[in-house]
């Protein structure tokens, strides 16, 4: 629409407008360039000039922006709605929205002070390992704070051995494979019975599968559960009531095998 040219004394400039309804020059001039807000008129020496109408409009592009509409959704949609119904329908998506984006932040939150504690127990300034606590914290894995126990060499070797979707996949194996452990354990079931034996298969596969079948790193695992002994108490009396099963379940498996890994890892 062309603009008409009238006495400035009857509009507002771009600096006045900005003051009086307390946003920025540059905001203007982006509404401008992108069509959601174009000040009406011109005066004869060429300055752009809001009217009244414009003001009105600007002020319900700011309401519209605080309920968190991008300017998209405010310049081809909420133009376009003219019913109660519409505008609930409009409203309900945009709380939706906005509830997404609340529990986006309040993981992050999480994840940040979960970080900051995890960074004050470490002995040094590791990014790297900070990125896998990140990841490992997205992945709601409950064992995130055992990465910065592990040596690099161990981590490279995770990093590329999973990615984000295998990664979970194995933690969840894992998981449910400690759960039966002290299931078994509690209902006084024999590690070397057919389920111990089932269950020391599984569990003897998941490590091979963790190695890559690499068996120098058993050492370093068996390590790693040392250094980890009485730490993490919640996890610890877990685990230890699982491997209470694992354990001679395992080595029942291992000798039928005729398998000695840790006679293979110095091999």
């Amino acid at each position: 629409m062309q603009k008409q040219k009238v006495e400035p004394q009857e509009y507002m400039s771009v600096g006045e407008v900005a003051k009086k309804m307390n946003t920025t020059v540059r905001t203007l001039q982006y509404y401008d360039k992108q069509g959601v807000l174009s000040p009406s008129c011109v005066s004869d020496g060429g300055r752009r000039l809001y009217s009244d109408k414009d003001i009105v409009k600007l002020h319900q592009v700011q309401s519209m922006k605080y309920l968190g509409f991008s300017l998209s959704d405010i310049k081809n949609k909420l133009a376009l709605l003219d019913t109660p119904a519409a505008v609930s329908a409009m409203l309900a998506e945009q709380a939706a929205t906005v509830r997404d984006k609340i529990e986006n932040l309040a993981s992050s939150l999480r994840a940040i002070e979960t970080l900051r504690e995890e960074v004050m127990k470490m002995q040094s300034v590791d990014f790297k390992k900070y990125a896998d606590i990140i990841i490992n914290l997205q992945m709601k894995n409950e064992f995130y704070w055992a990465i910065k126990h592990f040596d690099d060499k161990t981590l490279d070797h995770i990093r590329s051995q999973f990615d984000k979707e295998s990664g979970t996949a194995y933690l969840n194996a894992l998981t449910r494979v400690q759960e039966e452990a002290i299931r078994y354990q509690n209902d006084s079931i024999s590690p070397g019975s057919e389920q111990g034996q089932a269950l020391a298969e599984e569990f003897w596969n998941m490590v091979v599968q963790f190695t890559g079948g690499d068996m120098s790193m058993l050492a370093s695992l068996v390590k790693l559960a040392e250094d980890l002994d009485g730490s993490e108490d919640d996890w610890n009396r877990k685990m230890a009531t699982a491997n209470l099963f694992i354990e001679p379940a395992l080595e029942i498996y291992l000798a039928n095998l005729g398998v000695n890994p840790f006679e293979e890892a110095q091999a």
